[in-house]
């Protein structure tokens, strides 16, 4: 059953379609980005933006960044709600439970191929955008990339945010992690939030050109090996995985629900830009932890040196919380649904 719907999944042109256009969307920022050489202000656009130019092996972090705000949840939402819905759209359905199938191993067979289509998904962006990345922009500059210090900015959808500013809560503030970073050999030191409480140090070239040749820069600012780096890369792509399981454990509940699949998505999409703006709003403050968008952006703390737990872990305990209570949901009124009317 797992395999028919797998195929019945990677047989649609539509499948290849979505994964495609979200692959090309980095492409197209990344041809912009190369052509230029203008990359966004430190703490504007998306995350890693201001820094794939010093390292191209950044650039699937940047591009995960991009698409994750919308494009992916959107292509997650669409899949998930034609689970079970798309079935009793086309009349399909009713003949698939005739046969002696159970309706718990097919509801777990549609589960298993929302699963693989976003594990797909997010691989094919972060391998298309890391080919994209180091072919427009290198590897790495041996200088640069030491003193690369990739800001976060946008809306507090993530708690990666209040992390990286201090106490004041503005992204790309300079009493964050990422001021300590060593300043460019040559370069003017950046100027601290306070007069008197920062602190730089120049690097010898000849010693910055050693410790950048295999690396890239946290956000802390400390170099990261290529290993360093590719672990790092595989945790955050673990991390957004989880989350958009969150946003296909809405759709999928939904698709049982409705006949319609078009009503089960944008169902799923009402409820992620509700959580989007409730996240933002102080008098919603007592559930925004418990919003499904709300440590969205907690995968940039794999980024730091030390990583930043703190979130990642409540954002992976929100997520599979959605997952649990609504997928006992989709089952309990799937098990129950009469699908021959």
């Amino acid at each position: 059953m797992i395999v028919v719907e797998l195929r019945k999944l990677f047989r649609r042109p539509r499948t290849w379609v979505t994964i495609g256009l979200l692959c090309l969307l980095p492409a197209i920022v990344a041809g912009f980005l190369a052509s230029t050489r203008i990359t966004p202000p430190p703490g504007q656009g998306a995350a890693f933006l201001s820094a794939v130019l010093e390292s191209g092996s950044l650039y699937p972090a940047a591009a995960l960044a991009l698409v994750l705000p919308i494009f992916l949840p959107v292509a997650v939402a669409v899949v998930a709600g034609d689970a079970v819905a798309g079935e009793s759209t086309t009349g399909t359905l009713r003949y698939l439970l005739v046969r002696p199938v159970r309706r718990t191993a097919l509801l777990g067979a549609k589960l298993v191929s929302v699963i693989v289509f976003v594990v797909v998904t997010v691989a094919a962006v972060a391998g298309t955008s890391y080919v994209v990345g180091v072919t427009l922009f290198g590897a790495g500059d041996p200088v640069a990339v030491v003193n690369a210090i990739p800001q976060i900015g946008g809306p507090g959808g993530g708690g990666s945010s209040s992390g990286a500013t201090g106490s004041s809560g503005s992204s790309g503030s300079a009493n964050g992690p990422a001021a300590a970073a060593p300043a460019a050999p040559g370069a003017s030191p950046p100027a601290s939030g306070t007069p008197g409480t920062g602190s730089t140090t120049a690097l010898d070239p000849t010693e910055a050109r050693d410790r950048a040749a295999d690396s890239v820069s946290s956000l802390s600012g400390d170099p990261l090996s290529p290993g360093d780096l590719a672990l790092r890369l595989l945790g955050a792509m673990g991390y957004i995985t989880i989350s958009m399981l969150g946003v296909g454990a809405i759709a999928f509940f939904l698709s049982t629900v409705t006949a319609s699949a078009l009503g089960a998505t944008l169902g799923a999409l009402a409820a992620l830009i509700t959580s989007q703006v409730l996240v933002t709003l102080d008098a919603a403050a007592s559930v925004t932890p418990y919003l499904p968008t709300r440590y969205w952006l907690a995968w940039i703390d794999f980024f730091r040196d030390p990583i930043f737990l703190r979130d990642i872990r409540a954002g992976v305990l929100v997520q599979l919380a959605y997952v649990l209570v609504l997928m006992v949901a989709a089952w309990a009124n799937f098990t129950t649904k009469d699908v021959a009317a």
